[in-house]
């Protein structure tokens, strides 16, 4: 006869806390004297004083429940556990019968496996392996008893003893450890709950929704095992080891589920099915189910994306040089470095490619695979032989960790007294010692698991570990993204893993996901090294997001490091950019033309091709929508080259306007051929456009409107042959229907604000001007400050080139034309005070407004253009021409428009750099030629107040006799 556990066990290690022990030994003194087993206690006291003194938890049972310490201490534990899982088994009635009875199970199976594991008794295995059982018989006895209470309700009519199950067509796989009956002390419990609707629909009452009956089923099943009471739980219930957990529902459809995991299932899911196995409900079908997904688990033959998909699951993990920061005190046994979870990647990653040709491999329990890996001469003897031990020696630490107060806890504790309890379950009364051993343990787990496919690419961070497989956050992970500056790292995590679950285009094919696994840790750590990682990663997010396919992008990605980060460059810095990317993600094709990187001085031949396609276009609508995709891509060029300093501040006010130029270009005509399709031919007149602002004088930026106003002439007498429009009518109507396709908005965007307000007589006038009304109100009613505007003024477009040089002489006499009676410097500084009362500047980065500031410089400019232009001197439309001769306003007009091309390109609004992140602000300042920020700053202080005082100068205070 086999020898009663009191009988077998020895001491595990040293009491740990004698006072302890003798308290524990009075308390169980009385009831075992009274029930007749003092002399069993005694007996066994030498085994159980280490055990009660280092475990509150375990003495809690024992005094709660001695008549089951007797029982576990007088029987032999193999009977002793078969009566327990024969009295699980034997329950039954409805969920509130069986509720107290089953912890109370859980309790005594709870104390008999530790006393075994502790006494020297049952090795890892059986300890495991009893646990794993009692797993499978209290929840199928918590699955009899909420059925139970489903056919009391009426809407189950299927009879308990079905042979199907307690609900036909209703199954569980147990997952994880559990389902490889290696279950830990303290673990839960993963079940992927199916049903197959074909069974299961005719065993419920008519009417009762299928899927609503099995989620409600399956929350009190959990309920009944995981609800804590005066008497403890069953154990904790898992129920997310299913198809994308976090939209689909509790329990999901089998033919559901097999579409997935046929589909988008991922690698990690495959390593987490070699474990899988029917634990509950109808066995029958869960069988079946797992025999449909032997393909998707064990694949014949894989390619090498896919094989380098599986190796991803271990090098997603961060592996540190040998003896870099690991410590036994707050260690991580199960997910941190050197832990169990790094042994059973190092068996499943190999099972996972090997497998498929070789069923050898198959076995669910990790220290077999080991076995197998080795027989088979995929695994070197030794290091089998190391990981082999090493795995058994850190479950058993594991387990002892859990059995201090039974939490699902996987670290060793920080606290030294916490520690030392653990050394002494675990046999070892020298702290230093026990630390040194576990150090030592898990640096040679993290050296084999190094080896492991070594030599191929990282797909850790030099930040650290990053995890995404699993349906629970890695808590090392978790730290990497904190470390990376996200403040909100569960966030960015749920994000990357529904990406790896096929949530978007770009990740729904298996070749998009794996190419997604190589690319996560260079995006987050691309991210992070901006210092920008919340708002880069919010807008990578809505990009990504929005492309229709992922393969080609992530290639490239891939392929192209330098784009990549240009790219990430882009979503951490400049939010217009980003914003353009996101609703437009075909906008990345153009980076992929060989014209993108060449200078925006170059005429790339994109200017042509768009005007040859909107002369193509079949109607106004379409003509419209070829310009602005060309637009919205010659944008984000310039806007990046700009960013990124290829382009400075003159370069990149002559693309945009030549951008600009050849948009009018395009569109004027279709708006001249809808005006003719509308209203007829107007025969014998001609109209011209004609820039003002920054659009004239090739100085605009990406946040800069078109100041236009349209000039026609045409025989007194014409109208339109259709319409009979007069001349005004005519080209009113073109210059409305041209205002239309530059500012309407349509399915690819938007182009330009057109602002008219800068024409003769804006208030009260018509939009469209005859060039004789022009040259009438320029000679009798004119302000100052409209001769200023037009010495910008340039023609950019007309149907009559006779006609444009004519408007361009006619403008240019407007402004030669003598005005003797007129102060030019008195007027406009009577006009610069006005309007610093009115719009004063809107803090320090107003480079428009600020004294010192842009419109300053220009004041002073165009009053010399009036100057020159009255003693009949050469005229230009730039700022920086007409300031030759003022080199303090010229240096500082200069240093702002830097300033304005860097904020207009990445910012639709008014940014503060002084809020911005650091990069950003370093990226200012090297664009404006100084070496960091806060020299920048002094810079443009110190240019402005130069500017200033060359400003007053140029236009000195008016008096209020002036």
């Amino acid at each position: 006869m086999s020898e009663t556990l009191a009988a077998a066990m020895t001491p595990c290690g040293p009491v740990v806390d004698p006072e302890a022990a003798d308290r524990a030994r009075e308390r169980l003194a009385e009831p075992a004297s009274e029930g007749g087993w003092l002399a069993t206690l005694d007996a066994a006291w030498p085994a159980l004083a280490p055990v009660f003194a280092a475990s509150p938890y375990l003495f809690g049972l024992a005094r709660r429940w001695p008549d089951r310490l007797e029982a576990v201490l007088e029987d032999e534990p193999g009977v002793r556990l078969a009566a327990i899982l024969a009295a699980t088994g034997a329950l039954t009635g409805e969920a509130d019968e069986v509720r107290a009875p089953l912890r109370r199970l859980k309790g005594e199976l709870h104390l008999l496996t530790a006393l075994a594991d502790l006494g020297g008794v049952w090795n890892l295995d059986q300890v495991t392996d009893a646990l794993s059982r009692f797993a499978d018989a209290s929840v199928n006895a918590a699955l009899r008893a909420v059925a139970h209470d489903q056919r009391e309700r009426g809407k189950l009519t299927s009879p308990a003893d079905d042979p199907r199950g307690p609900v036909p067509g209703l199954f569980g796989l147990a997952m994880g450890k559990h389902g490889a009956f290696e279950l830990n002390y303290s673990s839960d419990i993963d079940v992927s709950l199916f049903w197959e609707p074909d069974v299961l629909i005719p065993a419920l009452a008519e009417g009762v929704e299928p899927q609503r009956f099995v989620d409600r089923l399956a929350q009190s099943l959990a309920a009944l095992m995981q609800e804590r009471t005066g008497e403890g739980y069953v154990f904790r219930v898992d129920l997310r080891l299913r198809p994308d957990p976090s939209s689909t529902p509790p329990v999901v459809a089998g033919p559901t589920a097999l579409a997935y995991y046929e589909s988008v299932g991922q690698n990690w899911e495959r390593a987490a099915f070699i474990k899988a196995r029917p634990v509950l409900g109808d066995l029958a079908a869960g069988g079946e189910f797992l025999k449909s997904l032997r393909p998707f688990i064990w694949r014949r033959s894989l390619d090498f994306p896919a094989i380098l998909d599986i190796q991803s699951i271990k090098r997603q993990i961060h592996v540190h040089k040998t003896g870099d920061g690991l410590e036994a005190a707050g260690a991580n046994l199960k997910l941190g470095r050197g832990g169990i979870r790094e042994i059973e990647f190092f068996a499943q990653t190999q099972q996972l490619i090997l497998g498929g040709r070789d069923p050898g491999l198959r076995t669910p329990r990790t220290v077999d695979a080991l076995a197998a890996l080795r027989d088979a001469g995929h695994v070197a003897v030794d290091a089998c032989a190391e990981l082999t031990g090493a795995y058994v020696a850190l479950r058993r630490l594991e387990h002892r960790v859990q059995m201090l107060d039974d939490e699902q806890t996987h670290s060793l504790p920080v606290e030294t007294a916490a520690r030392e309890r653990v050394a002494a379950l675990a046999g070892v009364g020298d702290l230093p010692g026990f630390d040194a051993g576990v150090e030592a343990l898990l640096l040679g787990v993290n050296r084999r698991y190094g080896e492991l496919f070594e030599g191929e690419e990282e797909l850790s961070s030099p930040y650290g570990s990053l995890v995404f497989t699993g349906v629970e956050n890695d808590p090392e992970t978790l730290k990497t993204l904190d470390r990376m500056g996200f403040s909100d790292p569960v966030m960015v995590a749920d994000t990357i893993r529904g990406w790896h679950h096929g949530r978007i285009p770009a990740t729904r094919t298996s070749r998009g996901r794996e190419l997604f696994t190589r690319l996560a840790p260079r995006l987050l750590t691309a991210l992070a090294d901006t210092g920008a990682a919340d708002a880069a990663f919010r807008r990578f997010a809505v990009f990504f997001s929005g492309l229709s396919g992922g393969v080609q992008v992530q290639a490239l990605f891939l392929a192209q490091p330098k784009l990549f980060d240009l790219v990430v460059g882009v979503m951490a810095f400049a939010p217009r950019l980003a914003r353009a990317l996101g609703r437009y993600p075909a906008a990345l094709d153009s980076m992929l033309d060989a014209r993108f990187a060449r200078s925006i001085e170059e005429d790339s031949g994109v200017v042509a091709q768009m005007g040859i396609e909107a002369a193509a276009a079949p109607d106004f609508e379409i003509a419209m929508n070829v310009v602005r995709r060309v637009h919205r891509e010659q944008m984000f060029r310039i806007g990046v080259q700009a960013l990124t300093g290829r382009a400075g501040p003159e370069e990149a006010g002559r693309a945009y306007t030549t951008l600009a130029d050849a948009c009018l270009g395009a569109l004027a005509p279709a708006a001249m051929a809808e005006t003719v399709r509308q209203g007829g031919v107007l025969t014998g007149g001609a109209v011209a456009v004609v820039a003002l602002g920054k659009a004239g004088s090739r100085e605009m930026t990406a946040s800069s409107d078109l100041d236009l106003m349209t000039v026609y002439d045409a025989p007194a007498d014409a109208v339109s042959e259709k319409k009979e429009w007069a001349a005004g009518v005519f080209y009113s109507r073109f210059t409305q229907r041209l205002i239309a396709a530059l500012s309407a908005h349509t399915a690819e965007g938007g182009l330009y604000e057109v602002d008219m307000r800068l024409r003769p007589g804006a208030a009260k006038g018509p939009v469209s001007l005859r060039l004789a009304a022009v040259e009438d109100y320029y000679a009798s009613e004119a302000d100052t400050w409209e001769f200023m505007a037009l010495t910008r003024a340039r023609v950019v477009w007309s149907d009559d080139p006779a006609f444009a040089a004519r408007v361009s002489e006619t403008l240019d006499a407007i402004l030669r034309r003598p005005r003797p009676d007129i102060s030019f410097a008195v007027d406009a500084r009577r006009m610069r005070d006005r309007m610093a009362r009115q719009r004063p500047p809107q803090g320090y980065w107003d480079v428009k407004l600020v004294p010192g500031g842009q419109v300053d410089a220009e004041f002073v400019a165009q009053v010399r253009q009036l100057r020159q232009a009255r003693a009949g001197e050469g005229l230009t439309v730039s700022t920086l021409e007409a300031l030759s001769d003022d080199p303090d306003l010229a240096e500082a007009w200069r240093l702002q428009q830097a300033l304005s091309q860097i904020l207009g390109a990445a910012f639709d609004d008014r940014p503060d750099p002084d809020h911005e992140p650091e990069g950003f602000r370093e990226r200012l300042a090297k664009a404006a030629g100084f070496s960091g920020f806060d020299a920048l700053k002094a810079g443009l202080t110190e240019a402005r107040a130069a500017a200033r005082a060359a400003f007053e100068a140029a236009l000195p205070p008016v008096g209020d006799g002036d």
